[in-house]
């Protein structure tokens, strides 16, 4: 057999074994002799290494170290090659850090890098370093370093472990994000390992970007395949997670198909437009002129740091973005639904990816800075990934370097992280080549009335973000998208995911009918949206908005809100690296009182803990987060929580206006009586008024004993997210159960029913703040049941107050009896006789 590449690169000649140095710099001038009897390097390239030292760590951890010289000394590198010194004794790199293997490299080039990913994966199997550092045979240490799956998979066939079995798969759609996330969940847990082949490409079964690398499409065979003691065992506990999903993925598909057969209510043009057909992301239509759209390219400075230091602050990085991303989950689970929140989860689940991290570790090995080798290695995997020409797996792609930037800009915070730049001041269709949702995000909708990407895909980030912003949008559009010039007048049809380009004047005229249409009940909505919510006999439901910041009241007051039903307070401690001061509380609870002008405001009291953890509070890992120390618990277990909000809260209420407080996931009497206890000490010191003190109603056990719990409290607000979660038992944020997570299921709609008669008794309001306060016929049965109180995201409030202003309260009370003796939720939705 002929020498690979990597035998050339280190030989049994280059290995010293049982070294005894009598310092750092010993071992890399004896490392470093090595290479230059071995022809690699010039003498005197031990002073470059050493110099080296001076500027970078080169400890990789683990008891390795990885000498170099710096890159302005290439010249003094003859071939490539890399020398072994074993010391089995330790030598002291530096303080705290004990080198048993000196791994000195000489490279001109990158042939290199398999030796460095085969290194970079040994320091994580502790066992087999432990031998490494006594071995007697020096052969050992060159098979170490030189049996790197990637080198193996390139010069020989893909070889299946001895447990395997062959699948085709089932997957309509092929696996996409979300079935990928659920393979390496499994595999992550089975304790061997599992590969997956298809054809003579390999894929470790634990690494999501490997997995979707595959590109595998429905009916494609593959190979699984285990090696470990258990390894038949696991194997068969991971075929039966993977075809388990099948049946979720057809119907999936099934839902699909049958939306697909529904004759499209689109608009068609009278004429014939030349059109750039994608995949409908976003519904509506509308009229502008293009504005191709540009990436700015920042600059990433290559800074080399200590090898440590760089560890660390990747290690830093991914910690805090990884439960930015558990808050994004959350929040889009509330707003949205756990199948779209599900796309998030796959999206944090790449910050895990061990080929991504690897990658960038071994470009900080070659000398490289931590935010150079990190957006290195994302363009690398995401470039992968959209080369592979699907539409599923180029979303992803966008979504990795989004997430990259994430933690890109907590690497470097000074670089921007948005690409959104010169877009004109009059109504345009951004069209681009693909949009990150943090571009979708920042958009200016005065300015910006559509979306066309050519890549992506309808369930990207981008997509999710333009329906939210109510912005029609396409997405795979294709490269013939680009080639639009600046300027071209069209019409967007998110519906039907077209670009109609340069239409004529017929088709202008109607397609501005046909917005006119679909606007009327909408423009009606609006008109009135500034009137109470009063039945046509003459009853009243207060209508609130769900905002988190002084600034974003001015939009729900103009949408028609008469207050703020909830303000969630976790966004102050959020993407920050420590909790928010007192006053740095106090000055944005004065902000919305004075914001809102005399108007009611309820804030929340800190709502973290569990799902939504924040790194910089240190909270333990729970097995079982919902069920776990969150809201009320988590703050009477942290009074250095607690105590500083209430102050700050209560500083605020001093100063005038109408501010309540409700404290989140209470389940008892006792806690209520200790944070009313530890409300009156603060207020008391401050010398600061009584305000409202309300709790939430998310658990059935306060919804139970709502009588005895409105003796203690002046108002209840139910979240029906987590009291359908709770009820029900489905965690809202499992895509597979998310159409059965419905708040308007009889249980949930009794258990609002039961806290609305028990608040009755003691002459208290309830509000409603979750997700079906904003549904038009899901307030209607809320108003039918007794709510006084709804509360939503603005965009939701003028639609609402139209439904209930066209009816009667006697007609809404008949509904929502009606509802409470069906059986199941969809037999409540057929109630709804609006269209």
């Amino acid at each position: 057999m002929s020498p690979t590449v990597a035998d050339a690169f280190v030989a049994n000649e280059l290995i010293r074994l049982a070294a005894t140095p009598v310092s750092k710099e010993a071992a890399i001038r004896e490392a470093c002799q090595l290479l230059i009897a071995a022809g690699c390097v010039e003498p005197g390239y031990e002073a470059s290494m050493i110099s080296r030292e001076a500027v970078a760590n080169t400890f990789l951890g683990h008891g390795v170290s990885i000498p170099h010289g710096l890159g302005e000394d290439r010249g003094l590198v003859r071939r490539d090659g890399l020398a072994v010194l074993q010391i089995p004794g330790g030598i002291e790199w530096n303080p705290g850090q004990t080198a048993k293997l000196v791994v000195a490299i000489a490279a001109r080039s990158d042939s290199h890098i398999t030796i460095l990913r085969r290194l970079t994966r040994l320091i994580q199997d502790d066992a087999r370093l432990e031998r490494l550092f006594v071995a007697t045979d020096a052969g050992e240490l060159v098979e170490a370093l030189t049996q790197d799956e990637a080198t193996v998979a390139a010069t020989a066939p893909a070889v299946d472990l001895p447990e395997h079995f062959t699948w085709a798969v089932e997957y309509p759609v092929g696996l996409h994000a979300r079935p990928a996330a659920v393979w390496v969940e499994a595999a992550r847990g089975s304790g061997v390992r599992i590969q997956v082949r298809h054809g003579g490409e390999i894929a470790d079964a634990r690494n999501l970007v490997a997995l979707l690398q595959l590109g595998l499409r429905a009916g494609d065979s593959v190979t699984i395949s285990a090696d470990g003691e258990q390894a038949a065992t696991a194997l068969a506990r991971f075929r039966s997670v993977i075809t388990g999903l099948t049946a979720q993925e057809k119907a999936d598909a099934a839902k699909a198909a049958e939306r697909a057969e529904v004759p499209v209510n689109g608009w068609v043009p009278s004429g014939a437009p030349r059109a750039i057909v994608g995949i409908g992301a976003s519904p509506g239509i509308a009229i502008g002129v293009v504005h191709l759209l540009t990436a700015a390219q920042d600059d990433i400075p290559d800074v080399p740091v200590q090898l440590s230091e760089g560890g660390n602050l990747l290690h830093e990085a991914l910690i805090v973005t990884r439960q930015q991303m558990v808050a994004l989950v959350d929040d889009t689970t509330r707003r949205l639904g756990a199948a779209d929140a599900a796309i998030f989860k796959a999206q944090g689940e790449l910050l895990n990816d061990s080929d991504l991290i690897t990658l960038t570790c071994q470009l900080m090995v070659e000398g490289h800075g931590v935010a150079w080798s990190w957006n290195q290695a994302v363009e690398r995997m995401a470039s992968r990934l959209t080369a592979l020409g699907n539409p599923v797996l180029a979303a992803r792609a966008a979504d990795l370097r989004d997430v990259g930037r994430r933690v890109l800009s907590r690497l470097h915070p000074v670089l921007k992280t948005g690409s959104l730049t010169d877009v004109p001041d009059h109504p345009c269709i951004i069209v681009a080549n693909d949009l990150s949702p943090s571009d979708t995000a920042g958009l200016d909708k005065d300015r910006v009335i559509g979306l066309a990407t050519a890549l992506g895909g309808p369930t990207s980030h981008t997509a999710i973000l333009a329906r939210t912003l109510g912005l029609p949008a396409i997405v795979a559009g294709g490269a013939g998208l680009l080639d639009v010039a600046n300027g071209t007048p069209a019409i967007i049809d998110g519906q039907t995911g077209r670009l109609y380009l340069s239409p004529s004047e017929a088709d202008l005229v109607s397609a501005k009918s046909w917005i006119a249409e679909r606007a009327r009940r909408r423009a009606t909505e609006e008109a009135e949206r500034g009137l109470p919510a009063r039945t046509s006999d003459g009853h009243v439901v207060a209508i609130g908005a769900n905002v988190n910041r002084p600034d974003q009241v001015p939009l729900a007051l103009r949408e028609g809100g008469e207050g703020v039903g909830l303000m969630r307070t976790e966004f102050l401690f959020l993407e920050r690296d420590t909790p928010p001061s007192e006053d740095e509380q106090f000055e944005t609870y004065r902000g919305m009182i004075d914001a809102l002008d005399g108007r009611p405001l309820i804030v929340r009291a800190l709502d973290i803990g569990g799902d939504k953890q924040v790194a910089h509070l240190h909270l333990p890992h729970e097995e079982n987060p919902f069920l776990g120390v969150r809201g009320a618990r988590l703050l009477l277990r942290r009074p250095d929580l607690l105590d500083p909000q209430l102050r700050a809260l209560y500083r605020a209420a001093a100063g005038g206006g109408d501010l309540s407080i409700m404290f989140p996931m209470v389940t008892s009497v006792g806690e209520v009586s200790a944070l009313r206890a530890a409300c009156e000490r603060i207020r008391s010191e401050l010398g600061a008024p009584c305000v409202p003190l309300g709790i939430m109603i998310e658990v059935p056990a306060a919804a139970i004993q709502a009588d005895s719990l409105a003796a203690h409290v002046d108002f209840f607000s139910i979240g029906t997210n987590d009291l359908t979660q709770y009820t029900l038992a489905i965690d809202r944020q499992n895509p597979d159960l998310a159409a059965e997570a419905d708040s308007l299921h009889p249980a949930v709609l009794r258990l609002i029913r039961q806290t609305v008669e028990g608040a009755a008794r003691h002459k208290r309001w309830v509000g409603v703040c979750g997700g079906i306060a904003g549904d038009p016929f899901g307030a209607a049965l809320l108003a039918g049941l007794g709510v006084n109180e709804l509360s939503m995201t603005p965009r939701d409030i003028p639609a609402v107050k139209a439904r209930l202003r066209g009816c009667e309260l006697s007609a809404l009370r008949a509904l929502a009896e009606r509802a409470l003796a069906v059986e199941t939720a969809q037999q409540v939705r057929a109630l709804d006789s609006l269209s």
